[in-house]
């Protein structure tokens, strides 16, 4: 099992019949999940998508990324939420977050379309002047306005630089199998196009061609990926909450929401992990953030973020719990040499890895933690490698469906994205949205 529950340091926190409890509700999410009886149920492809994925677009899939790599220095995503987060998040974790710094085969990949910034936009035009580049555009209609601003600048680029023949060779449109926008200009102009499924919302995306693309042009291994999620997918197939850490993890946090903890504070002891908890975030956030429920989805970078955090979580308001990821070998370990003249008094670390010192800091925080009434749940991950990291994304998307249903919610829409988007194309005068634009004028202007 790849993905270890390590509950050692609940025991103050919850008692025994409150699991026993949950037995019932997690046996119904359960069944409404894998029966697809559930709230959002048109939404679950994500659910087998690690044994039953389309065996010859993966094999399209690392076709192209041997071509971007050959061809290509520079690979700019274009997309947003879902449709860049997991990629980005993925290749950071299993590469670097310094990934466009280092020496490496494959090309630098930076992400477009996920903000509406001139600014960035600006920088990453610059990075592209005078080097060869491809575009992967990733979203499911071509409407939606960050990643649709972005692709219209850098496939005017790539016009310029290669000609309209020479750009089709280098824009990879990863949209809807059939129809819509994005759809209809890569038939007409001959992209080459990776499919976004219906049933795949794109928070549960990432080990479909959304983020598998991305991924294996960093180079990373994408068959152990999804080795890693379909042996997930097998061992949290168990409705059995006693064998089921998977099952049990959502249990907790629902446990923990019901006892008045409204935030749960994902950390990780490792800088390539931050974009994961950014993932985490939109999962859980979108999926549970509705009908006035759920819980608050933060996260941290410890030991870096103890000297910002550390005072409120150890004495703060107690509104939240922790779930640490606990990575027990690092990609790479560093010796601490000792110095003859301990002018800094650092020798006390001599002599050792520096894994051993993250270790130490890891366990004296979560014992500092827990004394100060900071419930903590402790995921043990043997490493962080292409096959741990697909078994956790399982383990993470299965989680955030039991607890979805757990408290009642659909895990799979978001209505409340879309009010935003409303009220900033009434106000930019956008066709449809003219009435509501005095209104939001006059409110902004009280």
């Amino acid at each position: 099992m790849a993905v270890k529950l390590n509950e050692k340091y609940l025991k103050t926190f919850i008692r025994a019949h409150e699991m026993q409890g949950m037995e019932g509700v997690v046996a119904l999410a359960h069944k409404q999940l894998n029966e697809k009886t559930g709230l959002g149920s048109d939404f679950l492809g994500w659910l087998d998508l690690p044994e039953n994925y389309d065996r010859d677009e993966f094999a399209r899939i690392k076709k192209a990324a041997e071509k971007i790599t050959a061809d290509s220095e520079v690979l700019i995503v274009i997309g947003i939420g879902g449709s860049y987060l997991g990629a980005r998040a993925a290749i950071e974790a299993l590469r670097s977050p310094l990934y466009n710094s280092l020496k490496k085969q494959t090309p630098e990949i930076y992400f477009a379309g996920n903000s509406i910034s001139p600014t960035y936009l600006n920088e990453l035009i610059s990075i592209v002047d005078g080097r060869s580049f491809s575009v992967n555009v990733i979203s499911k209609s071509g409407t939606t306005t960050e990643p649709a601003l972005a692709f219209r600048v850098f496939r005017d680029l790539l016009e310029k630089k290669y000609g309209e023949q020479g750009a089709k060779d280098r824009i990879y449109a990863t949209t809807d199998a059939k129809r819509g926008t994005l759809k209809k200009l890569a038939d007409r102009q001959g992209y080459k196009t990776f499919v976004i499924a219906d049933d795949v919302g794109g928070r549960f995306s990432v080990l479909s061609a959304v983020g598998l693309l991305p991924i294996a042009c960093a180079g990373c291994d994408i068959d152990a990926l999804m080795k890693g999620a379909a042996d997930a997918v097998s061992e949290y197939a168990n409705p059995d909450l006693t064998q089921n850490p998977c099952y049990r993890y959502a249990a907790l946090r629902n446990i923990f929401y019901r006892k008045g903890r409204k935030a749960e504070m994902l950390v990780a002891y490792e800088n390539s992990f931050a974009m994961m908890n950014e993932w985490y975030k939109q999962l859980y956030g979108e999926s549970e953030g509705k009908d006035k429920k759920g819980l608050l989805p933060v996260s941290a970078i410890f030991s870096t973020d103890l000297h910002s955090l550390g005072q409120y979580i150890q004495d703060g308001s107690e509104i939240l719990f922790e779930t640490v990821i606990d990575i027990q070998t690092p990609q790479k370990d560093f010796f601490l040499e000792e110095e003859a003249e301990n002018s800094d008094g650092l020798n006390f670390l001599a002599n050792r890895n520096m894994s051993e010192v993250n270790r130490k800091a890891f366990e004296g925080t979560v014992l500092a933690h827990v004394q100060g009434g900071v419930p903590n749940i402790v995921l043990e991950i043997p490493a962080l490698n292409e096959y741990e990291l697909g078994y956790l994304i399982y383990f993470f998307e299965k989680a955030c469906a039991i607890s979805g249903y757990i408290l009642g919610v659909n895990p799979f829409d978001q209505p409340g994205v879309e009010s935003y988007k409303k009220n900033m194309f009434a106000l930019l005068g956008k066709a449809g949205y003219e009435a509501d634009r005095a209104e939001l004028e006059k409110l902004l202007n009280e």
